[in-house]
C-alpha cells in the first residue's frame, strides 16, 4: 500500500517535466492518475507507456486534453476523470509556461499569455476542482506548482515572476476559503530543474542576448545552490507525493520550496 493508495488524482502540464514525473510517482504509490496537457498525442502517449508500466493496472490511468486557461475545457477534463475514477481527491495544478523577455522588452502579449496559463489557469483549475470536491463531500486536496520566482524577481523574466508570486497568494487565498469544506491547498516551488521547459527557457535566454552560449543560463542560475547540483524531476517528487497524501492533511496556504537551498527565506 501506498501514501496516495486509492486516491483519484488530476495533474496538469503533464505530458513532459515535473507534470509528467508528479503523475508517475502518484501511480507507483497506489494512485489512479488522469494526466492532463494541452498537447494532446504527448498526453496520451505518456498516458498509454504508464498503462504498459503498470502491467496489466491500466485501468487506474486516464488522460485528458485540456487548456486551463478554457473553464469549460477544465469542467470536462474534471467529469472525465470523476466518470473515470468514481470522484476526485487531489488536483494538480502544475501546467505553466514561460516565455523570457528582457525587462524594458516585455510586452503585453507576453504579459497576458503567462499570466493567463500561470496565473488565471490556477485560478481556474482550483475553482472547479473545489466545486467538484464539495460537491461530493468529504474534502479533497489541491496543490499548485510555484517557482523559486515566487520569491523573487528576475530581469529577463519578469512576467513568469509575477505569476508565481500570483500563485502563492492565490494558494493562501483559496487555503483560507475552503478549509470549511475541508479542502487543504498547498503549493511546492522548485528551483532549478533539468526539464525539456529548461531547455527552451535556456534556447529563449541566448535569443534575447541574456546568455552567450547553450547551458549558461542554467550554470548561473545553479551556481549558489547548496546540493550542488541542478535538480531533476524526481528530486521534486518526494514533495508532491507528501503533498497529496494523508500526512499532509495538516498543513494548508503553505508554499514547499525544493530548491536544494538556492533560495533561503
Amino acid at each position: 500500500m501506498g501514501r496516495v493508495s486509492g486516491r483519484s488524482c488530476i495533474v496538469t502540464g503533464a505530458a513532459r517535466g515535473i507534470g509528467r514525473a508528479i503523475g508517475e510517482a502518484l501511480l507507483d504509490e497506489g494512485a489512479e492518475v488522469c494526466f492532463a496537457d494541452i498537447n494532446a498525442d504527448h498526453v496520451a502517449e505518456v498516458a498509454e507507456a504508464n498503462r504498459a508500466r503498470l502491467n496489466g493496472d491500466g485501468p487506474r490511468v486516464t488522460h485528458a486534453t485540456v487548456d486551463v486557461t478554457d473553464r469549460e475545457q477544465v469542467r470536462a477534463m474534471i467529469a472525465h476523470a470523476v466518470e473515470t475514477f468514481g470522484k476526485l481527491d487531489v488536483k494538480f495544478n502544475n501546467a505553466g509556461v514561460n516565455k523570457p523577455m528582457n525587462f524594458m522588452d516585455v510586452t503585453e502579449a507576453n504579459w497576458n499569455f503567462i499570466m493567463g496559463v500561470n496565473g488565471l489557469g490556477c485560478l481556474i483549475g482550483m475553482q472547479e476542482a473545489a466545486r467538484q470536491m464539495i460537491a461530493q463531500g468529504g474534502g479533497g486536496k489541491i496543490v499548485n506548482t510555484a517557482s523559486i520566482a515566487s520569491r523573487q524577481g528576475f530581469d529577463n523574466v519578469a512576467p513568469y515572476c509575477a505569476s508565481k508570486f500570483a500563485v502563492v497568494s492565490l494558494t493562501q487565498s483559496a487555503a483560507r476559503d475552503l478549509a470549511r469544506h475541508d479542502i487543504t491547498v498547498t503549493g511546492f516551488a522548485p528551483g532549478v530543474v533539468a526539464t525539456e521547459m529548461w531547455e527552451q527557457v535556456d534556447q529563449d535566454l541566448m535569443e534575447i542576448g541574456a546568455a552567450e552560449r547553450p547551458g549558461q543560463a542554467m550554470e548561473e542560475f545553479s551556481a549558489e545552490i547548496l546540493r550542488g547540483r541542478v535538480a531533476r524531476p524526481d528530486d521534486i517528487t518526494g514533495t508532491t507525493t507528501f503533498l497529496a497524501s494523508r500526512d499532509s492533511d495538516y498543513m494548508t496556504g503553505q508554499i514547499v520550496m525544493i530548491d536544494g537551498g538556492m533560495t533561503l527565506v
